[in-house]
């Protein structure tokens, strides 16, 4: 894990602009309701792709919408991206 301290400021403002997106949890695919109080499961919450733990960056770019029960259940691993797919597959 790095050594810097994190800038809450800046962590704020990453969680607001992942808010205003209202992406789906990049965790499970499925939507996350935004409404829902912040310690409910499937609440949002900011997840570092690649783990701070893991070497990751404490950046917009290493951060995405996830549920808490995902975010908590992934802890300080990575997971393979879903994987978005519309069609047939023939």
């Amino acid at each position: 894990m790095s050594s810097t301290p994190r800038n809450t400021a800046q962590r704020d403002r990453d969680r607001a602009r992942i808010k205003a997106t209202r992406a789906n949890c990049h965790i499970c695919g499925k939507k996350i309701d935004y409404t829902l109080p912040h310690l409910d499961p499937n609440a949002f919450v900011v997840d570092h792709i690649i783990p701070l733990a893991k070497g990751g960056a404490d950046t917009l770019a290493n951060k995405a919408a996830a549920h808490r029960e995902c975010n908590s259940k992934k802890r300080a691993r990575i997971v393979a991206p879903i994987i978005r797919r519309s069609g047939s597959l023939t």
